[in-house]
């Protein structure tokens, strides 16, 4: 009661305070630095080792171990994961909350690289990536679908990603789902003995069916450019 009679004897002080605190929410909130995706730092980095046609099980021996035994002695780490799969591997390093990432990085780089040396030859060098809101860039997906062959859709889905990467503001366009043309080649070994052949020229003929080859000559008067195709075509009967 007694701040209550206080304030009422006062009231052009509390009033005059009031304004006071009003205009200076107006002023903050004005001048504040205002971020519509604001980047927030996870204490969380992650390595990532490639080695091309390793196994699982190589890749845990060979790969997370020795990479494990020198990023343990990181001073702050929270918890550790590794996963090892077929060509590579990768480790995650989740750090205690308030740390710097900065610092926490830079010895993740340092220890990585003691690390190399007990990799492997053939493995590439391990990469080092931190978690950051900023990297997550807005993405729109598109699915194309349709009553028409396999081949007409492909074809209009690279016309389209052909003109979405030119449009302003894109920074990449992936196309995910398409497969590649193969051609599947059944020899005769009877026919292949019979012309004289064998797999490895079989290979060379097929390889260099239609197959386009430049050629030609400066443009004058008694020259003109000209392309020939070479190619050879393989037939055999049973």
């Amino acid at each position: 009661m007694g701040v209550i009679e206080l304030a009422m004897l006062r009231s052009r002080t509390v009033v005059l305070s009031l304004l006071v605190v009003l205009i200076g929410g107006v002023i903050a909130y004005a001048t504040i630095p205002k971020e519509a995706e604001p980047d927030i730092e996870i204490p969380i980095i992650y390595v990532s080792i490639v080695h091309e046609g390793i196994s699982p099980e190589d890749a845990e021996r060979l790969l997370v171990r020795p990479m494990e035994q020198e990023l343990r002695s990181i001073e702050g780490v929270k918890e550790m994961t590794a996963n090892a799969y077929e060509g590579g591997a990768n480790v995650q390093l989740e750090f205690d909350a308030g740390i710097d990432t900065k610092r926490a990085l830079q010895d993740v780089r340092e220890k990585t690289d003691l690390a190399q040396a007990k990799l492997p030859g053939e493995t590439e060098e391990p990469t080092v990536n931190e978690v950051k809101m900023s990297r997550f860039d807005p993405m729109l997906v598109l699915n194309l679908a349709g009553n028409v062959p396999e081949r007409t859709l492909t074809t209009i889905a690279k016309d389209l990603k052909e003109k979405l990467e030119a449009l302003t503001g894109v920074l990449e366009v992936n196309l995910v789902g398409t497969r590649e043309e193969l051609m599947e080649v059944v020899v005769d070994p009877l026919a292949m003995e019979s012309y004289g052949l064998d797999q490895a020229q079989i290979i060379q003929f097929v390889s260099r069916n239609n197959r386009l080859v430049a050629a030609g000559a400066p443009w004058n008067s008694r020259s003109r450019p000209s392309s020939t195709s070479s190619g050879s075509r393989l037939s055999s009967s049973r």
